[in-house]
C-alpha cells in the first residue's frame, strides 16, 4: 500500500479568475497557499480535511462526473449565506431518504458540490466506545 501525506483534488479550471472569486469569495473557503503569478496561478483552498486546489486554465470544463461533497454543521444557514453570496443553489437542502440533509450548488464550471449536513441521529457519527 502508498503511504499518502497529503492529498487534494485538482480543477482546472477553463477561467481561473471567475472560479478563484466563486470559491474564496462566494463559497469562502479559506486559503492555505497561493503559487506562481498572473491570472493562472494556483490557489489551493482549505476543504475540511482536503483541499481543493485550482490552478491552470483548461479549454474545457471538468469531466461531467465530477462531484464535491461539503459537509457543513448547518446547511440551512449555509443555504441562506449561500444565496445571499448570488451562489446559483440548484436544489434547496432536503432531508434524503439515507438521513443526510444535502442541498446542491454549481460552480462557474458546472462542477456539482453537494453541501451536506449530517444530522446528529445519523450513522456517520456513530462512534463505538471502547
Amino acid at each position: 500500500m502508498v503511504h499518502v501525506l497529503s492529498s487534494r483534488t485538482l480543477l482546472r479550471p477553463t477561467d481561473p479568475e471567475r472560479s478563484r472569486a466563486f470559491y474564496g469569495e462566494a463559497l469562502g473557503l479559506a486559503v492555505y497557499r497561493e503559487f506562481g503569478e498572473g491570472p493562472e496561478r494556483g490557489t489551493v483552498y482549505f476543504l475540511g480535511g482536503g483541499f481543493l486546489e485550482l490552478s491552470g486554465r483548461s479549454p474545457e470544463p471538468p469531466a461531467p462526473g465530477l462531484q464535491l461533497w461539503l459537509q457543513v454543521a448547518d446547511v440551512a444557514a449555509a443555504h441562506e449565506e449561500l444565496t445571499a453570496r448570488g451562489v446559483v443553489v440548484l436544489r434547496p437542502p432536503v432531508r434524503e431518504p439515507w438521513g443526510l440533509v444535502e442541498m446542491w450548488v454549481s460552480d462557474p464550471d458546472g462542477v456539482r458540490i453537494c453541501v451536506v449536513e449530517v444530522p446528529a441521529e445519523h450513522p456517520l457519527r456513530y462512534r463505538p466506545t471502547i
